[in-house]
């Protein structure tokens, strides 16, 4: 349509240039093409239109805006201007919404809402084209963006809606419109924000309110409750429970065991429809999974579906990854992993994300054949093509018969590879193919992609440790909501980041824009900037030996002593240089590295006269910001930075960036922001007041898994030094991790536990360099069984208390041996 079109669906004033309009986006960092319209958000953190500038040197030009702008600034462009964003987004997505007559199906509820989505769509997609949100987008944003891909091929839709304030369910209500709702549970989630668990009820159920179906649990009494006190007639209930009265009756469940695989239990359940008993498998046991799959079942019977046809489709039901993971591959290269789904949609967003794998020129995509997209078959891998070779492609294999078939429309790509199946590809496999390049694995659940995946990861260790990105963003915006406007953020990703990876953190905080990066040593920074991080990188400990090589690099030093600087000066000067950037370090009391203030009017002179370097920030470091006790030491640090601070400002004159707080003194000293603070374990979820315990997330997940169990007769010892005595009979399991891997051996001998399908497992005898012991006798529990070694539970923080340590050490120390997987949803 034509941006005057657009203008007229929201509301706004057109400037500038009339321009047809075929998309539209909202992050500034994936332009999807010239003729995308960008909404220009604005968050608590972020300002889309602080990009217009870099997005129209790009060649984009059109655009939503809510700040009058200078159409003389931007000749060629076209804007709508209008009162909010976020709310023109809306309206737009409202609009595109009305078009379409086919059922659409609103998720709402506390828990389950991705899960009973993603089912619902493996259990109907063999009969009718489904449109659904891409992964949980279900935010005030996700939603509009989701409800966007409707086209005129979709004949159900389906659309989860998550909400966390009240007011915001009327403005997803308005876009969605469902036909059908299922409301799935009541929980917790978000009750801070309501007065009442009735209140977050009474919001929830605003989706369904032009609904003419609501599916739920009749079990649930406070929803059965509401849904009889309130429904005036406007819908028909659908219920599944085990009341007599409901549409869908449980008559029976069985849980029982299957044989060992990815799943070792499954529910079998008797229900009774319409007066005819049917029996389903159910191949989950745990609560959650029953209830996401009657609600599912409900849904296909609401349609029409015959109790044959849902039988036969359940037991088919598969685990939904909900985040993309990203792993270490043969030769050097690294894998993504999205192989649950196959859609354009879906696709282009992974596509996105690889684009993103700057430490690797090379980018290549494994797709499998795109099932249900509603296009006919030539029209949807022209799609394909044109969106592989605009995200920079450079080697593509093509798995499936459909996508073999239009091979053609590749041929611009410079490494073309095609295969009739999944099992073609293995058969035509070599590790030698795959060498220092980023790998998109993208396949349908049926095409099996998994084998695919196994093939070309490099480590086949059982322990891992997952690292949630996604939780990492969230505590980046957790601290950066506690800044005031303009403060800049340094973040540290020296010692590998903490353990969690230093290429893949900085490369997600480069993405999210942080102001500098920080490492311990150059020889870090040089794998960071080889890899194409292009942030400013501080060096902390920087050696004289590497200072011409962080010169070539870019990477800037901590200066801290009166040799490094004239060292650094020669360095600089010896390459040709001038001005270049440092950062002087103050002693405040820690007694570590640092000016102390006597020195500053020497420190003074020699600045004043080195025409090599320039100041870029003054610092310096707190020795006890996250214990109340030293609070007055912490306020006399303060004090003495910024008297410091005064007199090299003054010397200079100029003002310079400074920074003294870390993530405690983030949270607890706000007076001393300065204009930058640096964040370190406080991303990775680790707090010092009752406010961040409770608002950070857990980003790290090590995990291994049972290799054998053995019964232990009374008396008998377990492990070396004989230290694991058995008081009576006992079941032990040994998992393949020890101390080699970093686990610490205060842990063993009862020292700490571990968790076993829910239930802590202590440790048993002496922890040894590949493995330990755990008691699982009172656990049902099997060889291949997950084992939880730090996650949830037990937490980071109590894994360092148990072993008289801090959670530094505790992450620090995972060996490099243990594979790193990282999730990104």
């Amino acid at each position: 349509m034509l941006l005057s079109q657009a203008a007229r669906l929201i509301g706004g004033k057109l400037l500038g240039e009339n321009h047809t309009i075929s998309e539209i986006f909202i992050d500034s960092r994936a332009v999807p093409s010239a003729q995308a319209l960008f909404f220009a958000l604005k968050g608590e953190r972020h300002d889309g239109h602080d990009y217009i500038n870099e997005l129209y040197d790009k060649g984009l030009r059109t655009f939503v805006v809510e700040h009058p702008v200078n159409p003389e600034k931007y000749p060629e462009a076209g804007f709508l201007l209008v009162g909010d964003t976020l709310q023109a987004l809306q309206c737009f997505a409202s609009a595109h919404r009305s078009q379409f007559g086919c059922p659409v199906v609103g998720v709402a509820g506390s828990n389950g809402k991705t899960i009973v989505k993603e089912w619902a769509h493996q259990i109907l997609q063999d009969l009718m084209l489904v449109t659904r949100n891409p992964k949980s987008y279900n935010s005030q944003v996700g939603v509009p963006l989701s409800v966007m891909l409707m086209n005129r091929s979709t004949q159900i839709a389906i659309f989860e809606a998550g909400i966390s304030q009240p007011g915001e369910m009327s403005r997803l209500e308005s876009i969605i419109k469902p036909t059908i709702g299922i409301f799935t549970n009541l929980g917790d989630a978000h009750q801070e924000n309501f007065s009442s668990i009735e209140s977050k009820l009474e919001e929830k159920m605003i989706l369904f309110r032009q609904a003419q179906t609501l599916i739920y649990c009749a079990d649930q009494n406070p929803v059965h409750h509401f849904v009889r006190r309130s429904n005036k007639g406007q819908y028909n209930s659908f219920t599944w429970g085990h009341s007599p009265d409901c549409n869908l009756r449980i008559k029976s469940r069985e849980v029982s065991r299957q044989e060992a695989g990815a799943e070792t239990r499954c529910t079998t359940l008797l229900l009774d429809f319409l007066g005819k008993e049917f029996t389903l498998h159910i191949p989950f046991s745990d609560p959650g999974s029953v209830e996401n799959a009657l609600h599912c079942a409900a849904l296909a019977l609401s349609l029409g579906c015959t109790t044959d046809y849902i039988a036969e489709k359940i037991p088919r039901l598969a685990s939904v990854a909900m985040r993309m993971e990203i792993k270490a591959g043969v030769n050097r290269c690294t894998i993504i992993n999205d192989s649950y789904n196959s859609d354009i949609n879906s696709l282009s967003i992974a596509l996105d994300f690889l684009g993103g794998m700057t430490q690797h020129q090379n980018k290549t995509l494994i797709l499998s054949d795109i099932l249900q997209s509603g296009d006919p078959e030539d029209e949807l891998y022209r799609k394909v093509a044109e969106s592989v070779k605009s995200k920079g492609v450079s080697k593509f294999h093509g798995v499936g018969s459909a996508i073999a078939r239009n091979a053609e429309l590749f041929t611009e790509i410079m490494d073309c590879r095609f295969y009739d199946d999944t099992d073609e590809f293995i058969r035509r496999f070599s590790k030698a193919d795959f060498r220092d390049e980023a790998v998109l694995i993208k396949g349908s659940r049926a095409s099996r992609f998994e084998r695919i995946s196994r093939l070309i990861e490099y480590k086949t260790h059982q322990t891992t440790l997952e690292i949630n990105l996604n939780a990492i963003v969230h505590n980046l915006n957790y601290f950066k909501s506690k800044l005031r406007p303009g403060v800049r953020l340094m973040a540290m990703v020296k010692a590998f980041a903490y353990g969690a990876g230093a290429y893949e953190i900085a490369a997600l905080l480069q993405y999210h824009r942080i102001d500098y990066l920080a490492v311990a040593y150059a020889d870090e920074g040089v794998e960071l900037r080889e890899a194409g991080i292009t942030t400013p990188i501080v060096v902390l400990n920087a050696d004289p030996d590497s200072f011409e090589t962080m010169v070539v690099q870019r990477l800037e030093p901590e200066i801290y002593n009166f040799r490094s600087l004239r060292e650094f000066a020669a360095a600089v000067s010896h390459c040709g240089s001038t001005g270049y950037p440092v950062h002087l370090k103050i002693d405040t009391g820690m007694h570590r590295l640092g000016f102390s203030e006597n020195e500053l009017p020497d420190l003074c002179r020699e600045l004043r006269g080195c025409t090599e370097l320039r100041v870029a920030t003054i610092f310096s470091h707190l020795a006890a910001s996250d214990d109340a006790r030293h609070d007055e030491f912490t306020e006399c640090q303060i004090e003495t930075f910024s008297r410091s601070c005064e007199i090299v400002e003054s010397a200079l004159g100029r003002e310079l960036v400074k920074h003294i707080l870390n993530s405690s003194g983030i949270e607890r000293f706000p007076v001393a922001q300065f204009n930058m603070v640096r964040l370190g374990i406080g991303l990775h979820g680790i707090g010092s007041t009752p406010e961040s315990r409770d608002k950070l997330q857990n980003t790290g997940a090590l995990s291994s898994a049972i290799v054998q169990i053995k019964d232990i007769p009374a008396s008998d010892t377990v492990g070396y030094g004989r230290r694991g005595e058995a008081k009576a009979a006992m079941r032990i399991a040994t998992i393949p991790i020890g101390y080699a891997d970093g686990l610490n051996r205060k842990l063993g001998c009862g020292g700490g536990y571990f968790m076993v399908n829910g239930k802590p497992a202590p440790l048993v005898g002496s922890v040894c360099m590949d493995s330990c012991m755990i008691d699982v006798t009172s656990i049902e529990a099997q060889e291949g069984d997950r084992v939880i070694i730090f996650g949830d539970r037990p937490g980071i923080s109590e894994i360092a208390e148990a072993i008289g340590t801090i959670p530094y050490e505790v992450l620090t120390s995972i060996s490099s041996r243990v594979k790193r997987i990282y999730l990104s949803e």
